[in-house]
């Protein structure tokens, strides 16, 4: 069961296996959903089921924001961290927030990182503003994640919600967090790259 982490002190287990973080909102705590229903405890059993080791913890916090992810990466940080997989921005593009600040935001949470922790690997996932906000928007939203990824270096997931955002079979009712089956889709998307990173250890 992967740990929790909305708050309060994260559950890790000791020992050799590395510790995976999801920092994330609510897309990443399960809105909607039981703990063990979320992608992050689903990547622990992808995890086992590959024979592989991690502990994985999931930070996720329900409205985050990359400004709030800045603010709080340092906490989060202080305990052993291997790998940190960071999955912040729909909430930038819900509010509409200035893509550079966005983009400055997810820089120093990297930036943090590995001021904490020089040998974490640091994973990021592309998000996508809704259409509603007009294609100049979009565009330069979009583009924050890639440009992020090859300044600072870290591995890029190009679309957290590839094959979810949109498909009402895949999302709550609200048409915003997604069900199970989306969190099934997420899972996948996540691993094809989170595989690679552990296999290396």
């Amino acid at each position: 069961m992967a740990g929790l982490f909305l708050g309060g002190t994260p559950t890790i287990a000791t020992g050799a296996a590395p510790v995976i973080v999801f920092l994330g909102d609510s897309l990443t705590a399960g809105y909607g959903l039981s703990e063990a229903g979320a992608y992050p405890a689903l990547i622990e059993e992808k995890i086992a089921d590959a024979g592989l080791e991690g502990t994985v913890v999931n930070a996720g916090l329900s409205g985050e924001t990359t400004a709030g992810g800045a603010r709080r990466v340092n906490w989060v940080l202080r305990n052993d961290v291997d790998i940190l997989v960071v999955a912040l921005g729909a909430n930038d593009g819900l509010r509409g927030i200035d893509p550079e600040d966005s983009k400055r935001n997810l820089l120093r949470i990297v930036e943090v990182a590995r001021e904490r922790r020089p040998d974490i690997r640091i994973l990021l996932a592309g998000m996508q503003a809704p259409p509603n906000m007009g294609r100049t928007y979009t565009d330069a939203f979009a583009s924050i994640f890639p440009a992020v990824a090859e300044r600072a270096g870290v591995e890029l997931i190009p679309f957290l919600l590839e094959g979810v955002g949109g498909d009402p079979a895949m999302n709550l009712p609200d048409g915003i967090h997604p069900n199970q089956a989306g969190h099934a889709r997420i899972t996948e998307t996540v691993w094809e790259h989170l595989k690679g990173v552990l296999g290396e250890r």
